[in-house]
């Protein structure tokens, strides 16, 4: 059997193009980050939009990635379990807060850092947190709201 040596070539750049594929998308995906930072947790009565692989961001700057979303059957909340990369330091006072990044585009766990001199251990949970806001429940409310007023 012979092989032209131009479509071995088309091959091999087909599988390193492939292979390039796979590699960015486990790293868009935070695939790759596995041990690179340490776990918290936060209990939130409305986790919309958020779900495992989200991105957890200070100051607009992801700092880590949301690992494990359950419902408390005892609460009736969210418990939800993330990563914060090493060398990052959360003050115990902060909060975690769900955003969104605007109209269109998705939510994410926002922390929102307390002046508190001491720091978050490993494990740790936060413990004020602001669950996400429906902007459909917000647009009911402002319509109703504004038909029942007296002119």
């Amino acid at each position: 059997m012979s092989h032209n040596t131009t479509e071995v070539l088309a091959g091999g750049v087909v599988v390193a193009a492939a292979l390039a594929f796979a590699v960015y998308a486990g790293q868009a995906a935070g695939l790759s980050r596995g041990g690179a930072g340490y776990p918290l947790s936060a209990s939130f009565r409305s986790l919309e939009g958020v779900t495992v692989g989200t991105d957890v961001r200070l100051a607009g700057v992801k700092i880590g990635t949301v690992t494990g979303v359950e419902l408390n059957p005892q609460t009736f909340r969210a418990d939800t379990s993330f990563t914060v990369d090493n060398g990052i330091v959360i003050p115990d006072d902060s909060s975690a807060v769900i955003s969104s990044e605007g109209l269109l585009g998705g939510n994410f766990v926002e922390i929102m850092p307390g002046g508190s001199p001491l720091n978050l251990e490993a494990g740790e949970e936060i413990l004020d947190t602001q669950g996400a806001v429906s902007l459909i429940s917000l647009l009911v409310k402002f319509v109703s709201g504004s038909g029942g007023e007296d002119q």
